[in-house]
């Protein structure tokens, strides 16, 4: 669709849901099928898990493909809704005035931002479907959900959005560079550039300010201004990838202003907001898309990758999955969790972010694309960060038997088709190196020494780890007083008597601690591999501290924004 084609009311040629339908149309035209140097490098890395031991009997489970999914119809938005949209059209024609190669990235936005308001009034205007709020399944996945532990808004008081101020100042002039979350964006371009120099990693802070420019400004946006100023940064080296974030910015700026009006349509009595929303698993996945796309830029021939994609949505899974509960206090509409789908839809996608975590942590995963850090980035930048419940509600009284866990035996996947086809996870016996590499011998050393009730489960998840990944050659210092004061304290504390505050401590001081060790992740030499390790025993380590990050049970909502 042109710009001059977009009618006055936008979306008024839409009936009730049919921009969701549009959006995976367009998703489904534009995505490319994986590559065979992809299915390669696959099959690559399985032979050399094979090659540890005799193969197995072994369970599937299958996921179907979101987009082959019919979104859910809902209702159209109210007259403040359009009147929204109409800004928003505004901006977007100057958008692709001024950069016509984003003319897609725009069409995705127009699109998402219409679903995304007619998602939140069927939320608001429509009952909850019971019946998807209760499960009885008795698969391996959703047999061992948790149990959540009571929250309420005081206890995310600790909670801030980009995490702590870094101890040593990587972009000493850059403020909103400063923090583990906005670096970690720069960090995993890094760790793509080392090899293949696209320049992504010169042009980050380019980028993200031009993002932030727009998601500073809440209720009006000047974007005359704000189109002048990218213009003029712009002008000399164009980047397809900056006038990306314009879009995205608009985005940010529009999901804030819908989210706020509705909440405000709560505390004002006007509706009752449920803890559920009315996204499927097709509509939520069609939701998320827009979002990452300029979080985890990439170059242009892999931005549709379907490899690329599903990295893309199993980051947000992640992120949705471990900030559950704060999301329901702050009245978050696309967390996943809180999605109107069955809960062994969730328990599946849950399930393929883990095996995504161990597929990230195999050499072969980060050769046939740029863009293949994204997991493992995601997941170590969310345990060093302060906002995040990985520790704090992962923390759980007593620690699950690892006999026989899925979770454990859950082979590594890269879950290409998670939109597309569909993907099928395989649960067998793990493989385990025989022996540890000398630096990951010298970890175990440290901890039977320091931590003995804990060293035979950290030294069983060293020789799974290196199954996966060959030996490491990581940096022991900064690795171990990281792990020692996250994975091994979380470990430590779940052994002990249940305590709410040696758990808040926990929490707090990984934030701590990622603030004063983030800088050596940047490492040339070692930092790939502490990064690795590191994604591994946040991720998929026994006890699952992220799968324990699932169990949230819909109640009622309550409070009101944290930091946003």
């Amino acid at each position: 669709m042109s710009a001059d084609s977009v009618p006055a009311q936008p979306g008024a040629q839409l009936q009730p849901g049919e921009a969701g339908e549009a959006l995976a149309r367009l998703l489904a035209k534009g995505i490319n099928g994986s590559t065979k140097e992809y299915r390669d490098c696959q099959s690559a890395a399985q032979q050399r898990l094979d090659a540890h031991g005799s193969p197995h009997s072994s369970i599937t489970l299958h996921m179907d493909g979101a987009l082959q999914l019919a979104p859910r119809t809902f209702l159209p938005p109210d007259a403040e809704g359009y009147a929204r949209l109409r800004q928003l059209d505004t901006n977007l024609r100057m958008i692709e005035a001024a950069f016509p190669q984003v003319s897609t990235d725009t069409e995705v936005c127009r699109l998402t931002s219409r679903m995304l308001e007619e998602a939140w009034r069927s939320r608001a205007l429509t009952p909850p479907r019971e019946e998807q709020q209760i499960s009885d399944c008795a698969c391996s996945l959703c047999s061992r959900l948790p149990t959540p532990p009571a929250r309420t808004l005081s206890d995310y008081s600790w909670r801030q959005s980009a995490g702590r101020p870094l101890t040593h100042k990587t972009w000493p002039y850059r403020r909103e560079l400063n923090s583990v979350l906005t670096g970690g964006w720069s960090w995993t371009r890094q760790m793509n550039d080392l090899e293949r120099d696209l320049g992504h990693r010169h042009r980050f802070e380019d980028d993200i300010l031009v993002f932030h420019e727009y998601k500073r400004v809440r209720d009006t946006i000047d974007t005359t201004r704000l189109t002048q100023l990218a213009e003029q940064r712009l002008a000399e080296n164009f980047n397809t990838n900056s006038a990306r974030a314009l879009v995205s910015g608009l985005f940010a700026a529009h999901k804030r202003s819908v989210d706020e009006y509705w909440l405000k349509q709560h505390h004002a009595g006007s509706v009752i907001l449920p803890q559920t929303n009315p996204l499927s698993q097709s509509s939520y996945s069609l939701l998320q898309m827009l979002d990452c796309l300029f979080w985890h830029v990439s170059p242009d021939t892999e931005l549709w990758q379907e490899e690329h994609l599903a990295s893309l949505l199993l980051c947000r899974v992640i992120d949705d999955m471990v900030d559950v509960r704060a999301d329901a206090l702050t009245g978050e509409i696309s967390n996943f969790w809180l999605a109107d789908m069955a809960t062994h839809t969730k328990a599946l996608y849950a399930a393929c972010a883990i095996a995504l975590v161990k597929y990230g942590c195999m050499p072969e995963a980060h050769s046939p694309m740029w863009n293949t850090w994204l997991m493992t980035t995601t997941i170590v930048w969310m345990g060093l960060t302060g906002r995040h419940a990985l520790w704090f509600d992962g923390i759980t009284e007593g620690l699950p038997p690892a006999q026989d866990c899925p979770l454990c035996d859950l082979q590594p996947n890269p879950c290409t088709g998670i939109l597309t086809h569909g993907t099928t996870l395989t649960v067998t016996p793990r493989p385990t190196a025989p022996a540890l590499g000398t630096r990951t011998a010298e970890l175990s050393a440290r901890c039977r020494a320091q931590y003995p009730q804990t060293w035979p489960l950290f030294d069983a998840e060293l020789h799974a780890f290196e199954a996966l990944h060959g030996p490491w050659y990581g940096n022991i210092d900064s690795t171990w007083e990281i792990l020692r004061r996250t994975y091994i304290a979380a470990v430590e504390a779940s052994s002990a008597a249940p305590s709410q505050a040696r758990a808040r401590r926990v929490q707090q001081d990984a934030g701590a601690v990622g603030s004063e060790k983030f800088h050596t992740l940047h490492d040339p030499q070692t930092g790939r591999e502490d990064t690795t390790l590191l994604a591994y025993m946040f991720g998929c380590a026994h006890p699952h501290f992220l799968w324990n990050a699932t169990g949230y049970r819909p109640t009622s909502l309550a409070g009101d924004w944290l930091d946003g």
